[in-house]
């Protein structure tokens, strides 16, 4: 998706939630200087023309599990429910409000990770950004930069999703997502609603 076309969704998003546009560009910056690489060639490679399976984080995702086909992508914390199951992802896209220690083993063995830089995670990307030593890319909903890349979409989930739309995935499954979950909090279910919004713009009806 064009960030022209993103842009709308974007303003509307920071009103909804009263964010601020220019500290999500401060975390965009603080995410350029830190990033050693960008690894987007090998996301594409990764899943062009390939079913890939979407993994959130909602508490049915245990017992998805066995509907996983193709290229797998978690959202933040889901990564640490396959890794428990003995499921190496072979993505991660993560605001790292989720990470634990085995992100950086499952980044040593082959997961790519997608960091996503908004406005109130910049500790996150100093602590954690310098620790991984496998492929990543970043991520911002803010304007792109050369190597700092926005697809489109909102919580990680939907990022993802964007992210294979935009890389040519063949097919979306999706697991481990609950839209519907009327027990989370008021910032939580305007993500949620958020995330079904963006999901139906590139045709999946969650």
């Amino acid at each position: 998706m064009r960030f022209e076309d993103w842009e709308p969704y974007y303003t509307e998003i920071l009103d909804y939630f009263g964010f601020d546009r220019a500290v999500d560009e401060d975390a965009r910056a603080v995410l350029a200087e830190l990033l050693p690489r960008d690894d987007i060639d090998t996301l594409q490679t990764l899943i062009s023309g390939k079913t890939t399976t979407i993994c959130g984080n909602a508490p049915c995702l245990a017992s998805e599990l066995d509907r996983i086909e193709g290229v797998v992508i978690a959202a933040d914390a889901a990564a640490l429910v396959l890794h428990n199951a003995g499921i190496l992802p072979d993505a991660i896209f993560t605001d790292l409000d989720g990470a634990d220690d085995p992100f950086i083993t499952m980044n040593e063995r082959g997961t790519l990770i997608a960091i996503h830089a908004h406005g109130d995670n910049m500790p996150l990307l100093r602590r954690w950004v310098p620790r991984f030593p496998g492929h990543l890319i970043g991520t911002t909903q803010a304007a792109p930069l050369p190597h700092i890349h926005n697809f489109g979409g909102f919580t990680d989930g939907d990022r993802a999703a964007f992210a294979a739309d935009a890389l040519g995935a063949a097919r979306l499954i999706f697991i481990g997502f609950d839209l519907s979950d009327t027990s989370v909090d008021p910032m939580k279910k305007g993500k949620l609603f958020w995330a079904r919004r963006l999901l139906g713009m590139i045709g999946y009806d969650l």
